[in-house]
């Protein structure tokens, strides 16, 4: 029986490098592409930026001459802002989607060549609950997860015929370096009340008591390896329960309660 061949993006730390982990005990071929270096037991790296899209046309044509295919393509790699919506830089706001957005897009038309021509394929692009439920001042943030759920539904029905799934998976707060590297502005806290900035310390707070990293890669590793699933998938059953209730709840009430908890 071959091996699943597997290319995941943000692979050198996090969610990318647990899922790595966690698909390479399952028995996997799997390779990790990011811009560091990183020497990982069993998986093999390669230098990729996903904002280039030149740099993962490469790592799509060296994955696939290696191996002779690309059975799944797990999107990791991703950054986060935060600040206020009217103190946010453009550059910085595009910069943003450009990393978690157009990353996904870039990486996800390398390998769709491939996985066309072999009549089979996965791809798994990492979301947030944050695309169900827009977080204040994370707006670009929520605003790209967001996008990456529209796009993965799409591309889900483009796909289907060539017998290549796609799916959305939105962890909730997640234990990782992701909190410490988030770029944060507190540019306009006084004109705000200082909202800006104990919104983020409470994001910050749940992130740092949030589900560890290695069971997060162990369940989106579970989900990558599925033949089809749900077209989003949250994780964990009390994110799971919320992103449920709100389908349920107006949004209107939904909103408030967001900003009850972000936003004040």
């Amino acid at each position: 029986m071959k091996k699943t061949v597997v290319l995941v993006t943000g692979g050198s730390s996090g969610i990318g490098k647990e899922t790595a982990l966690a698909l390479s005990r399952s028995g996997c071929i799997v390779y990790e592409g990011s811009r560091r270096e990183s020497n990982i037991e069993g998986i093999t790296h390669i230098t990729l930026d996903v904002t280039d899209e030149a740099s993962t046309q490469a790592a799509a044509r060296a994955v696939a001459e290696k191996e002779g295919r690309i059975d799944v393509l797990i999107n990791c790699a991703g950054s986060g802002i935060s600040g206020a919506v009217e103190f946010t830089r453009l550059e910085d706001a595009k910069k943003q989607m450009d990393i978690n957005f157009f990353g996904t897009v870039n990486m996800t038309k390398a390998v769709l060549p491939y996985m066309r021509r072999a009549g089979s394929g996965r791809i798994v692009n990492i979301s947030s609950v944050a695309a169900a439920f827009p977080i204040p001042f994370q707006t670009y943030y929520s605003a790209s997860k967001a996008a990456i759920n529209a796009y993965t539904l799409a591309l889900a029905n483009e796909v289907r015929a060539f017998g290549i799934t796609a799916v959305a998976v939105q962890p909730g707060d997640i234990k990782t370096d992701f909190t410490a590297s988030r770029a944060k502005s507190a540019e306009g806290d006084g004109e705000y009340g200082g909202r800006i900035s104990r919104s983020v310390s409470k994001m910050e707070k749940d992130e740092e008591n949030g589900m560890d990293a290695d069971k997060a890669g162990a369940m989106i590793a579970k989900i990558a390896l599925k033949k089809k699933s749900k077209p989003v998938c949250t994780l964990g059953l009390s994110y799971r329960a919320l992103c449920l209730a709100g389908k349920v709840l107006p949004a209107s009430l939904a909103n408030r309660i967001i900003g009850s908890m972000y936003a004040e």
